[in-house]
């Protein structure tokens, strides 16, 4: 299996987010997210960015997918902090790292509309290198992965965390159903089942798997991916945990479409190379 959501950091190099004083606070290295797979029967892992601030941290990913092959298959950069250089900058950076280069950068923020300019502009510059664009959206994920897909067919776009639908205890999740739908007509969006032990903390086995199995169903399984979001998912639970969460509701699936979820839409997402 590939687990296609892991980050490493060190809070004395940036990541203004990790409040000092919280149990992720502290630097959390390769070392570790190595010793945290142990048993797990992983073939590597896809390395996601965490808001360092800077383009240093892209450059520090691919160090560690260039020395640790064995651990990382691949890496998912920042695009926020190459956008003022312009495409053309991002080209060069793209070029001059070869076979080395990010598998996909990611947008992050409280919707589409607050990221920033500059780094929206370097979304065709993904879809002519072959690069996957990851977004994080904490509002209209889906929707916005889906037209943004619809006007760059040829991009493949990965949804992290299921889109972010609300809490199943607390909140409406019908805007996000039907965004899912939407999402679903687009083939070229993708969705990553992560983030589940956190953000749906304390809702039933039963609902969790509802949500899981609708979200499979609804996009197939060669369109979805699996991750653990560690080490985010260490407060409130292991890295086994977490992918345990993200795989329930998936016993309906045959061996193959097992498979597509675990391993096969990672590669050809991403684009891994051995």
């Amino acid at each position: 299996m590939i687990d296609c959501h892991v980050h490493v950091w060190d809070p004395a190099d940036g990541f203004p987010w990790i409040r000092p004083g919280t149990p992720l606070h502290r630097p959390y290295a390769e070392a570790e997210l190595d010793a945290s797979g142990a048993e797990l029967d992983l073939t590597g892992a896809i390395l996601v960015e965490a808001s360092r601030g800077d383009a240093g941290e892209t450059y520090a990913l691919r160090e560690l997918r260039r020395r640790r092959p064995d651990l990382i298959a691949g890496y998912v950069g920042n695009l926020h902090v190459h956008g003022d250089a312009g495409p053309g900058a991002f080209r060069a950076l793209l070029d001059e790292s070869g076979d080395t280069r990010p598998n996909g950068m990611r947008l992050g923020g409280p919707d589409w509309a607050s990221t920033p300019e500059p780094a929206r502009a370097l979304v065709p510059v993904l879809a002519e290198t072959g690069l996957a664009l990851e977004l994080n959206l904490y509002r209209g994920a889906l929707r916005t992965a889906a037209e943004v897909g619809e006007r760059h067919p040829e991009l493949a776009l990965v949804v992290d965390h299921l889109g972010n639908p609300p809490h199943l205890a607390t909140g409406d999740p019908g805007e996000w159903y039907a965004d899912l739908e939407r999402a679903a007509r687009v083939r070229n969006v993708h969705v990553k089942i992560s983030g589940l032990l956190t953000q749906q903390h304390g809702v039933p086995d039963i609902q969790l798997a509802d949500l899981v199995r609708h979200v499979v169903d609804a996009l197939g399984p060669e369109r979805c991916l699996l991750g653990s979001d560690w080490p985010i998912c260490l407060t409130r639970g292991t890295r086994a945990d977490s992918l345990a969460a993200s795989r329930t509701g998936l016993a309906h699936l045959t061996p193959a479409q097992n498979r597509h979820l675990s391993r096969t839409t990672a590669e050809r997402v991403y684009r891994l190379r051995g």
